[in-house]
């Protein structure tokens, strides 16, 4: 007798099907480590030091700093079942501070939490995984992996409001293959609670973490100074023709978008930061049209559809250029494997160089892929 498909996928019990949960330390996958043991699946949980938890830049609260992996661990104990903490401090130094800290000093606006999806958890995590014969690695991520004619996809979550698909578009089809997100069809953060409750866990009340875990308070310029020292070196404050209009004490400090805090009052109009010129050490401000794009060049694009970027030619898609709007409408011209131009139906403001935008299927709720904005036109 065939043995029936369990919840996650396979073919066997729950039992027979090892699953390692990368647990943060938040109340999102210390549920799922919960509840795919009370199902009966052999969990394994880890957790990611990826920075010393003692110093200046750590936060506490933030993501996988001390506390959280006090946490992680002692969900673990509750639950009855092995937890390993995994110095990946190094790795995450390579493959995502020194990064964050170069794009900021070239003028960019990075998201450090992409890169540590891409690099380390859906790369060095999920290969540990493998090596400890997990039959695959689940999150606490609010995305939905669905199977389809071609395999599996990705999904925006159930709950628009906690929808971290915009975080997750680098995800590669192999990967995909091996991950699990069992919060993605939840439609509230309440319902996530409730279990949390429901299974006695010590987080069940645990706040979210709102800022990027190396970064205190969202202080970005001071983290880049103590990555950087003498990054933020003065320069004049200039409008579009050129005209100093006031000095600022280093680009690190703006950001594309940027009205508050110029220190350039008593003009008519107000003005936002509309370029930065790193090379000049120039703040370019502007009228706030100056900030609508419909252009939008991409790079290091990842492809989730069933075709080939290519292969498809032109299409109509939806995109999202920032993680807190909803997609829009859009076309997208493929240059080359890995390149094409956005062109926005409606211009947006703000579309700055480092961020990502995010391909949506522009009928339903798959995730097409994405890629980095590059350059401005």
């Amino acid at each position: 007798m065939e043995q029936p498909i369990n919840s996650l996928g396979f073919a066997k019990s729950p039992a027979d099907t090892r699953v390692v949960v990368a647990m943060s330390g938040g109340v999102d996958s210390s549920v799922v480590a919960a509840k795919l043991h009370e199902e009966g699946y052999d969990v394994v949980g880890v957790t990611l030091q990826l920075y010393d938890h003692g110093a200046a830049l750590a936060k506490k609260g933030a993501c996988c700093a001390g506390r959280d992996i006090h946490d992680a661990r002692r969900v673990a104990e509750e639950m009855g079942f092995p937890h390993y903490v995994l110095d990946y401090e190094n790795k995450f130094q390579e493959a995502v501070i020194d990064e964050f800290a170069d794009s900021y000093l070239a003028g960019a606006t990075p998201v450090p939490c992409i890169r540590c999806n891409e690099r380390v958890k859906f790369k060095d995590l999920l290969e540990t995984a493998r090596d400890l014969d997990a039959d695959c690695m689940a999150t606490g991520h609010y995305i939905q992996r669905m199977v389809g004619d071609s395999g599996p996809e990705l999904h925006s979550a159930g709950d628009p409001t906690k929808d971290q698909s915009y975080f997750l578009f680098s995800t590669t089809k192999e990967q995909l293959d091996y991950l699990r997100f069992p919060l993605g069809h939840h439609t509230s953060k309440e319902q996530t609670r409730a279990l949390a409750a429901k299974y006695g866990l010590s987080v069940a009340d645990k706040p979210d973490s709102q800022d990027i875990c190396f970064v205190p308070n969202g202080n970005y310029a001071a983290v880049i100074e103590k990555l950087r020292p003498g990054a933020a070196e003065p320069g004049d404050i200039v409008d579009v023709d050129g005209n100093v209009l006031g000095q600022h004490r280093g680009v690190i400090h703006y950001t594309i978008g940027q009205r508050r805090g110029l220190g350039i009052g008593g003009l008519a109009d107000p003005l936002y930061v509309v370029r930065l010129d790193v090379d000049k050490k120039h703040v370019i401000v502007g009228s706030k049209d100056l900030l609508a794009t419909r252009k939008v060049p991409l790079r290091e694009i990842n492809w989730l559809g069933d075709d080939g970027l290519l292969a498809g030619g032109e299409r109509t898609i939806a995109v999202k250029v920032r993680s807190t709007k909803p997609p829009i409408d859009a076309i997208l011209r493929p240059i080359s494997d890995t390149e094409a131009e956005v062109e926005l139906l409606v211009a947006e403001e703000g579309v700055s160089p480092g961020q990502a935008c995010v391909f949506y299927d522009p009928d339903g709720t798959r995730v097409l892929g994405g890629g980095w904005i590059w350059r401005g036109y």
